[in-house]
């Protein structure tokens, strides 16, 4: 596999604003900018999980990108325990 890049960088930091073309970039609407939040990056920890190899063989053979998909998944398991629990606080 060829990692060489044909991108002409030189002329990439030489260029301005002016020189972009972003005509093929729709404009935002003034309703995009009213539904629009700023949200800022969580800052992540590392913590140490026990596992069963199986489950870490599992995530591993996903590629390189098996802490993050570990770490979703928890997210994903959280946030949905969360709803449920909000859910049953509500019909008590």
């Amino acid at each position: 596999m060829n990692n060489t890049s044909e991108t002409d960088w030189s002329r990439i930091d030489t260029m301005t604003d002016e020189d972009i073309d972003t005509s093929d970039i729709p404009s935002l609407s003034e309703e995009f900018f009213a539904k629009a939040r700023l949200r800022m990056p969580v800052p992540s920890l590392t913590v140490l999980v026990h596992t069963d190899m199986e489950t870490l063989a599992w995530f591993q053979s996903q590629g390189e990108t098996a802490e993050q998909q570990m770490a979703t998944a928890l997210r994903i398991y959280a946030e949905s325990n969360k709803m449920y629990s909000d859910y049953l606080k509500k019909a008590a």
